[in-house]
């Protein structure tokens, strides 16, 4: 996700950046924080991220705005999402980002007339430069008490767009009103980036990621940390003891690997992985290969994996460019699970496989044949908040 990847992304100017983006205001808020939590990390605390069928309170949900994203096809882009944002507003509270108050009044139409809840909505004026909430939102937290909590990893445009400055903002803004414990996380004696959509966790201490992502110097995230250096932040950041390692991603994805558009937990012993079936296609060699290590991984209790598959759809190119369509790219919310499809004969075994893994819970279709021009669909637009303590 992000600008089309034929243009070059627009680089912010310094004057554009307000006095937090500065180094001074950012290093006064680190130390707030950290005399907050009393310098202790998640996992000394009880924290752990949730598994994203587990309750939630809501979804956050950044409006999109960025003309670049969906170059030519913008028009039918605000549509799209309202249809995401009418399914989950009948399910959960919908936290949603736009970027001041005539963009509230606009969105508030839209969602109108495409008969969202709009008593589920919540509005929050935070200006991004994108919005992808996966990545740039928080990646909540939540101890035995119930308490919930936000790692607020760096945001750094995934290691290749510049403009990124207001989404590298968005946890603290947003946090104004919410008021959750903030942590940072540091490996190293630095701040460490990471993006929501590059991992998948069970909820019980098992994480899938991917070496394309993580390990490689193509978009590298933080140059020097090996394998080890991770496991140990997950500890520490999100209470992981055993992190699973897949290998690369598919082709047209622009974030260089994230896991979800790979492979997901779908419960807590299980995970669904897709596969190609044509020899001939780009994705079939590399999915063949994470397919195989699944097959032999464990979860943090010892047993193996029960391994699902889904089958990719058709490549989808627009003006000439590979995108990400990808039926992993969905989100679970509560009583349903929304479904990327892109008009293919596959999307309907997509959306059955996914059924009968889900069976408490309403599986539905969204076409995203004009999103994924983003170069992300739903998964990468939402991130979820835990339900906190009853």
């Amino acid at each position: 996700m992000g600008a089309f990847r034929s243009r070059e992304p627009t680089l912010l100017s310094a004057a554009a950046d307000n006095r937090w983006g500065t180094l001074k205001f950012r290093e006064r808020w680190h130390s707030l924080i950290k005399a907050k939590t009393g310098e202790k990390a998640p996992i000394e605390m009880g924290f752990q991220m949730p598994a994203e069928w587990e309750r939630h309170e809501g979804t956050w949900l950044g409006w999109p705005h960025e003309l670049t994203d969906w170059p030519g096809k913008f028009a039918p882009i605000p549509w799209a999402f309202a249809e995401m944002v009418r399914l989950l507003s009948e399910v959960e509270k919908i936290f949603l980002l736009v970027e001041d108050r005539a963009a509230e009044k606009r969105v508030r139409g839209i969602l109108r007339n495409a008969g969202a809840k709009l008593e589920s909505v919540e509005f929050f004026v935070v200006p991004t430069d994108r919005g992808w909430m996966r990545d740039s939102g928080p990646i909540c937290l939540k101890n035995a008490a119930g308490e919930v909590a936000y790692s607020n990893f760096v945001f750094n445009g995934w290691a290749k767009y510049p403009n990124h400055k207001k989404d590298s903002q968005v946890v603290r803004k947003l946090n104004a009103r919410r008021k959750r414990r903030i942590f940072l996380p540091e490996h190293k004696g630095r701040r460490v980036v990471l993006e929501g959509g590059s991992i998948d966790v069970n909820g019980r201490g098992t994480l899938l990621t991917t070496e394309e992502c993580l390990q490689s110097k193509v978009q590298q995230r933080n140059p020097g940390f090996r394998k080890e250096d991770y496991a140990e932040v997950f500890r520490k950041y999100l209470g992981v003891t055993n992190v699973l390692w897949l290998g690369n991603g598919i082709a047209g994805d622009d974030t260089h690997g994230h896991v979800d558009d790979l492979t997901r937990f779908v419960n807590e012993t299980s995970v669904v992985t897709i596969v190609e079936e044509n020899p001939a296609e780009a994705n079939y060699l590399a999915l063949e290969e994470n397919l195989r290590r699944l097959r032999g991984m464990r979860d943090q209790d010892g047993r193996a994996l029960q391994v699902e598959t889904l089958p990719m759809p058709a490549p989808v190119y627009f003006d000439g460019q590979r995108l990400p369509a990808s039926y992993a790219n969905f989100y679970i919310a509560n009583g349903i699970v929304i479904v990327p499809t892109f008009n293919d004969a596959k999307d309907r075994v997509a959306l059955d496989t996914l059924g009968k893994l889900f069976p408490g819970r309403e599986v539905v279709g969204i076409h995203c044949r004009d999103l994924v021009l983003g170069l992300g669909t739903l998964h990468c637009m939402t991130q979820q908040e835990p339900g906190g303590g009853e």
